[in-house]
C-alpha cells in the first residue's frame, strides 16, 4: 500500500454533479476542484441549494461525479466497483452526521467497536482501541453507558470516537452541532481541534460561522461553484502518522 502522505487527502479536479429531474437537468456542482492535504482542518460554507451537500456526498463515497475526477488519498474513486467503495467509507472515511447514528441498545464502547468488527479486528484489540478513541475524545466514564443515558452532546463525542477508530485518512462531517447547544457545540468544535493537532484530517460541512471559525480554512460554495477558498491558519507540514491503521487493498495498491 502507498504509503500515507505521497498524495492530498482530497483532491478534485473540475467536478460536475447534474441530475435529471424529469425534463429539468439540475447542476448541482459546476467544476468544482479542491485539494485537502493531509493533516488539514476544513469547513466547507454556503447556503441551501449552493452545493456542498453533494460535495460532501462525492467526497464521502456516496455519490460519483457526472464528469470531472476524484481522487481519495490518491485512489481514483471512478475505478472502484460497490464492493470495494463500501471498503473505502468503512476504513478510510470517518462520518460523523448531526443525527449522531448510534445503536440505541448498544453501549457507547460497543457502538464505537462497530467499524472494527466489520473490519475483522480481533475482540481484544477492537475492546482496547475502542476505549483509547473514547478517552481521546473525553468521555471514557460514559464507555458502559447507553445512548439514552447520555446527554446529545456526549452521544455525539462516541459517534466522534467511533469515526476515528479506524484511524481514517479523513474525518468528514456533516452539520455535527445541528442538534447542540452553543456552549456544547464549542466543546465538540475543540474536540476536533484537538484532533486534528493530532494530526487527522479533518472536513466539517457546516452554514454556522461560529462552527467555521475553528477551522484553518474556510471554503465558500455559491451556485455549485467556489467563491472563496481562505486559509485562516499556516498548515504544518508532515503531520505525525497516527498509529494502529487499519490498512485497506483498493485498485492499483498492495496491502
Amino acid at each position: 500500500m502507498a504509503a500515507r502522505g505521497e498524495h492530498p487527502v482530497i483532491a478534485l479536479r473540475r467536478v460536475v454533479k447534474t441530475y435529471e429531474m424529469g425534463p429539468v437537468e439540475v447542476h448541482a456542482l459546476r467544476g468544482v476542484s479542491l485539494t485537502v492535504e493531509r493533516g488539514d482542518f476544513v469547513a466547507i460554507m454556503g447556503a441551501s441549494g449552493s452545493g456542498k451537500s453533494t460535495l460532501m456526498n462525492i467526497i464521502g463515497c456516496l455519490d460519483v461525479p457526472t464528469r470531472g475526477q476524484f481522487f481519495l488519498d490518491g485512489v481514483d474513486v471512478r475505478t472502484l466497483d460497490e464492493s470495494l467503495l463500501s471498503r473505502i467509507r468503512n476504513r478510510k472515511i470517518g462520518f460523523i452526521f448531526q443525527s449522531y447514528n448510534l445503536i440505541p441498545r448498544t453501549t457507547a464502547l460497543a457502538n464505537v467497536e462497530l467499524p472494527l468488527l466489520y473490519a475483522g479486528v480481533s475482540a481484544r484489540e477492537r475492546r482496547a482501541r475502542a476505549e483509547a478513541a473514547l478517552t481521546l475524545v473525553g468521555i471514557a466514564d460514559r464507555a458502559r453507558h447507553f445512548p439514552s443515558e447520555m446527554s446529545g452532546g456526549q452521544q455525539q463525542r462516541v459517534a466522534v470516537a467511533r469515526a476515528i477508530v479506524m484511524d481514517p485518512a479523513l474525518v468528514l462531517a456533516d452539520e455535527p452541532t445541528g442538534n447542540l447547544d452553543t456552549a456544547t457545540s464549542g466543546e465538540l468544535m475543540g474536540a476536533f481541534s484537538r484532533l486534528n493537532a493530532g494530526g487527522r484530517t479533518i472536513v466539517v460541512i457546516t452554514h454556522e460561522e461560529d462552527i467555521a471559525s475553528f477551522a484553518k480554512r474556510v471554503v465558500r460554495l455559491r451556485d455549485g461553484q467556489v467563491v472563496e477558498d481562505r486559509r485562516r491558519v499556516p498548515l504544518e507540514a508532515s503531520p505525525p502518522r497516527l498509529e494502529h491503521a487499519v490498512p485497506v487493498a483498493v485498485a492499483g495498491e498492495r496491502a
